[in-house]
This record gives structure tokens, C-alpha cells and sequence, in this order.
């Protein structure tokens, strides 16, 4: 029915000396009925004052679309839905390149692989990149 929720949260130091703090869910719920829902959305409160949601996806799954699409509906029930996101794609070492990028143009995702740090950098930028346009937004 779902993933175990084990949130933590780490210091993270992006390029140009920029320090931000992830709060990581570890898992997600999958089919979680509307009763349980709301037990789990104290422990997901804190994700309303998020600059940006980054959705993690195992690249290799084949219920890749079907996890996507669960994340979003239980994101859009919880009123979560409007914060900015960032689809990320885990794990790209392990699906042939021609279907990474058809799945990465599809969903816009950033591919990376957790065991090649030299696909970090782009994640990094990313992240960095929507954080100083949500600030300068703000600003306006």
C-alpha cells in the first residue's frame, strides 16, 4: 500500500558557496485510502514551505509512469500540487540510452545516476537555476 515514510533532513552546499536544506521522505504512498491519508499529511505538512519539490523516480521501473502518476494525485490531494517540481530520474545507468531520453523528454526529467557523482552536477545546477528564479519571481 506504501513506502515507509522516514523523513531527514540534510545541509546541502550548491555551486557559488549556496546552502539549502533537503528534507527527504524517503518513499512515498501508493494507493493510501482517504482515511489513512490524512494521518500521513502532518508528517508531509512541511512540504508547503518548500521552494521546490524534487521527485525522485527510479528510471528502471516499469511502473515508472503508474508511480509518477500516484505521486501527483496524492500531491494534488494534499494541496501540494502547485508548488514547483523538479522530476528526476535515478538509476539512469540501468535503461538503454535511446529509452532514457525518449522517458527523460516525456516526463522533462533530469536524468542522474546516485553511483556516477558526475551526473550530480547537472541535478545541482538545476536545482540552483529554479531556486534563484522562484527568488527573483518573488521579488517582482
Amino acid at each position: 500500500m506504501f513506502a515507509t515514510l522516514d523523513p531527514t533532513s540534510r545541509r546541502l552546499r550548491l555551486p557559488r558557496d549556496r546552502e539549502i536544506i533537503i528534507n527527504d521522505t524517503v518513499g512515498f504512498i501508493r494507493d493510501l485510502p482517504k482515511d489513512l491519508l490524512a494521518a500521513f499529511k502532518a508528517t508531509l505538512e512541511e512540504m508547503e514551505e518548500s521552494d521546490l519539490l524534487i521527485h525522485l523516480v527510479d528510471a528502471s521501473s516499469p511502473q515508472l509512469e503508474n508511480q509518477i502518476a500516484s505521486v501527483n494525485r496524492i500531491l494534488g490531494e494534499l494541496q501540494l500540487d502547485g508548488l514547483p517540481r523538479l522530476l528526476v530520474f535515478n538509476k539512469m545507468d540501468l535503461v538503454e540510452p535511446e529509452e532514457l531520453e525518449n522517458r527523460r523528454r516525456i516526463y522533462n526529467a533530469i536524468p542522474i545516476s546516485a553511483i556516477d557523482r558526475s551526473t550530480l552536477g547537472t541535478l545541482a545546477d538545476e536545482i540552483s537555476q529554479r531556486l534563484v528564479a522562484d527568488k527573483a519571481t518573488e521579488v517582482e
